[in-house]
């Protein structure tokens, strides 16, 4: 079925009790269960659907859209791990499986991993894939030095953070150029910082060139990079900033005072925010 994994767009062609059938390119169909109608649907309206399968791998369509569609990768939590494979949350009703024979490495429950959304063309269904390497390609001498580019945090080690970039390439973020919390999974606006040899990316949070500051004020500008905004000023509660930032008052109000000097922020009523200079 060549809508499998996608997102596809199809017609009804008729309802029954358990919901509606969707009308495939190939003349067969396909049911939507009732829980994923409106009850305003009619014959012939168009419906914006995810195609999988089931519990008992019955190709189904939801109208839900998971974390990754086919040929994708996402960073999913472990929800259950066995002695054949993991069952990943990827916001379906239906985990991924992840076959023990495509694991990467053993996996915990409740740990994150980064997948790719594969078929497995011997049952036809659609599994994750952790061997992220098998799909991971040496990065183009293209790529230079201050380039800027869009990169998924999948990863910490010792070493600092690994990025997926363009869904093909590989970089990592050092821990000790790294100023802030970061999440794994969430997409940063990064820099190349240089191409290695073996064809991966040394990565950077900040643009080339900007001056550096101390520790507190680079988490700051670092949060209006990538926020714009942030609702805390010298009149902010002690509570709210160590909520927010992890720090005490008087050190945020001397990073304000020398990000301020410096013209790099804003100060506004309700917050700061990044100079327009």
């Amino acid at each position: 079925m060549k809508e499998l994994g996608l997102i596809s767009k199809l017609p009804i062609n008729r309802f029954t009790d358990f919901g509606a059938y969707l009308a495939l390119s190939s003349g067969e169909e396909l049911l939507l269960p009732k829980g994923y109608l409106l009850g305003e649907e009619k014959e012939g309206d168009i419906v914006e659907v995810f195609i999988y399968t089931d519990s008992e791998d019955r190709p189904v369509a939801v109208t839900q859209k998971p974390l990754a569609l086919l040929d994708e990768f996402a960073v999913l939590e472990a929800k259950e791990v066995t002695s054949f494979g993991a069952f990943m949350d990827w916001g379906l009703p239906k985990d991924l499986f992840v076959p023990k024979a495509e694991m990467g490495k053993n996996m915990v429950v409740g740990d994150k991993y980064l997948v790719k959304v594969c078929v497995d063309y011997r049952t036809d269904r659609l599994i994750g894939v952790t061997k992220y390497r098998d799909f991971i390609d040496t990065a183009p001498e293209s790529f230079q030095p201050g380039d800027e580019v869009e990169g998924l945090i999948f990863e910490k080690t010792n070493l600092g953070y690994k990025v997926l970039i363009d869904d093909l390439f590989e970089g990592l973020l050092f821990a000790n150029e790294v100023f802030q919390p970061l999440v794994i999974g969430e997409k940063r606006k990064l820099f190349v910082k240089k191409r290695r040899e073996d064809g991966k990316l040394d990565l950077q949070l900040l643009a080339p060139g900007r001056v550096k500051y101390d520790e507190g004020s680079e988490m700051i500008l670092s949060i209006l990079e990538q926020k714009g905004f942030l609702p805390l000023n010298d009149k902010s509660s002690p509570e709210d900033i160590q909520r927010l930032l992890g720090m005490s008052k008087k050190h945020f109000k001397q990073c304000v005072g020398q990000l301020y000097k410096a013209r790099m922020i804003q100060i506004q009523e309700d917050g700061i925010s990044m100079s327009e200079d």
